[in-house]
């Protein structure tokens, strides 16, 4: 299955294992809680899927690789210690807590999160020592006589043997106590991720039509050649810095990231020609609607692959500000919580601005607490803060003011001027996004292209929260094809299934 399915499927694990009946009891019993087993080629995503849930399922993450440990620091360091038996005295053998036992209790302690993930990865990869001491652990969430603190899910990944010279086949009883789950990459649920992460556009738009290019990873005769997405999303991340600061990003840069000949050499191409054609095409006057004489007219007879790059600039460019305008509207909703919060809490006993650093206080403890517990995206910690940032203006504002009443009104203004700042420049995304439309429809009429252009937009997640709340009368307009069109492709398929 692909990752994004694996993901859907250990966040059902997880919400089954956290299940408790009437009496408090977790309806299965730790020891029968299966560990997940994730086995898939490397960098497909399998540790990104963990940090994921973790923040979805607002439960901690501690995540450790399986190499790096030995047989004491796994299970931790044998003391003897004198204990009465029957009336009789006598040494026994003990253990220190295991550093990954106590890791938890440590980000329990500190965070006061009760439930999360354990993520073992490498976990066919141990050394022999620890091996049986490991098959131990999967069954009963036990090392050295410590006890993983229930409420904790034990998730395991490796990578299959082919991948890894040093990792092993599990026999078949250490299988039978685990939910193995075989992951392979797939483009296609990678582009949602990619979209939500504002993967570079150049390398959208190349993926997009050199499917053969997302995913290698082979032993030859001159060494090993490597491409999987983890590299491509490390070389977009560089590429974005590389052009905030002015650098040209070369070959000898992206085979850095893309550490196979031919691919580096074709996206070093490509990424030239992405360039040549952003300076070409003045992107933000074709989404202005102001077209400059002439430019229509070349763009409906340019090549496929000009073509394909200014789809993919233009898609990059509006994409870009819907996910700033959805960003800006999940900050809003934040924000009018604090103030719904301030309400709800008036007290004569306290001055307003007071009980406004109250509410930045208790954000800030949250925060912390997330990002220890590894429990936070990162656009989440910046929310926290930009809500922080709200809320101290907000303290200003009220500072001076004599009562409560008087503080909210002022702080529910503060908020409606924020709000109406936010529609002023949606509706500008939303004329942009029409003027996309009304550039396609103009150069290539109902063709291909246009159907690139509305079926990239309805699989990006924020854009079609976007739509569905400020709308977008060129897109619906140019939708109604893609949705006859897909739903006549499901109707021939469940026939086809029928045997009709």
């Amino acid at each position: 299955m692909n990752i994004s399915k694996a993901k859907e499927q250990i966040r059902n694990a997880i919400t089954a294992y956290l299940t408790k009946d009437d009496l408090g009891n977790y309806v299965i019993p730790v020891e029968k809680q299966r560990p997940v087993l994730l086995i898939g080629p490397p960098g497909i995503g399998k540790t990104a899927i963990m940090e994921q849930l973790a923040s979805e399922l607002g439960v901690g993450l501690i995540s450790y690789s399986m190499t790096h440990h030995t047989r004491q620091s796994a299970i931790g360091l044998p003391f003897i210690s004198r204990k009465s038996y029957g009336g009789e005295e006598c040494d026994v053998t003990e253990y220190t807590m295991s550093e990954i036992i106590a890791s938890v209790y440590d980000l329990m302690e500190t965070t006061g999160v009760r439930q999360g993930i354990l993520f073992l990865d490498e976990i066919n990869c141990v050394s022999e020592t620890l091996s049986p001491l490991m098959m131990q652990f999967l069954q009963y969430k036990v090392f050295g006589g410590h006890r993983l603190p229930e409420g904790w899910i034990v998730v395991t990944a490796g990578n299959p043997s082919e991948y890894n010279d040093s990792a092993r086949e599990f026999d078949i009883v250490t299988l039978d106590r685990l939910k193995k789950i075989e992951v392979e990459p797939d483009f296609d649920a990678w582009k949602e991720y990619a979209s939500a992460v504002h993967m570079h556009p150049a390398v959208m738009s190349f993926l997009q039509n050199k499917r053969n290019h997302f995913y290698h990873v082979e032993t030859t005769a001159s060494g090993k050649s490597i491409v999987t997405p983890r590299g491509w999303e490390d070389l977009s991340k560089m590429l974005l810095l590389y052009e905030a600061n002015g650098i040209t990003a070369d070959e000898d840069l992206i085979v850095q990231y893309l550490q196979n000949a031919k691919t580096a050499k074709e996206f070093s191409v490509y990424l030239d020609l992405f360039n040549k054609y952003k300076e070409e095409y003045p992107v933000d006057s074709i989404l202005e609607g102001d077209i400059p004489e002439g430019l229509a007219e070349r763009a409906s007879e340019a090549g496929f692959d000009e073509v394909y790059t200014l789809i993919g600039l233009l898609l990059g460019n509006v994409k870009e500000e819907v996910r700033e305008r959805m960003e800006e509207r999940r900050l809003l909703e934040s924000v009018k919580l604090c103030v719904r919060e301030f309400k709800a809490a008036a007290s004569e006993d306290t001055a307003p601005a007071d009980n406004i650093k109250r509410l930045i206080a208790r954000i800030e403890s949250g925060r912390e607490a997330g990002l220890k517990a590894h429990s936070l995206t990162r656009e989440e910690s910046d929310r926290m803060l930009r809500t922080v940032s709200c809320l101290y203006d907000m303290a200003d504002l009220v500072s001076e003011v004599p009562d409560y009443e008087a503080s909210f009104e002022a702080m529910r203004e503060a908020y409606g001027k924020l709000a109406a700042a936010h529609n002023e420049k949606a509706e500008h995304t939303r004329s942009r996004m029409d003027n996309l439309f009304r550039f396609a429809e103009k150069c290539w009429g109902e063709e291909k292209e246009m159907l690139m252009a509305a079926t990239e937009l309805t699989a990006d997640p924020d854009s079609v929260s976007f739509i569905s709340i400020y709308g977008c009368d060129e897109y619906f307009r140019h939708n109604k094809g893609l949705l006859l069109d897909e739903r006549d492709i499901a109707i021939k398929k469940q026939m086809e299934e029928l045997g009709l």
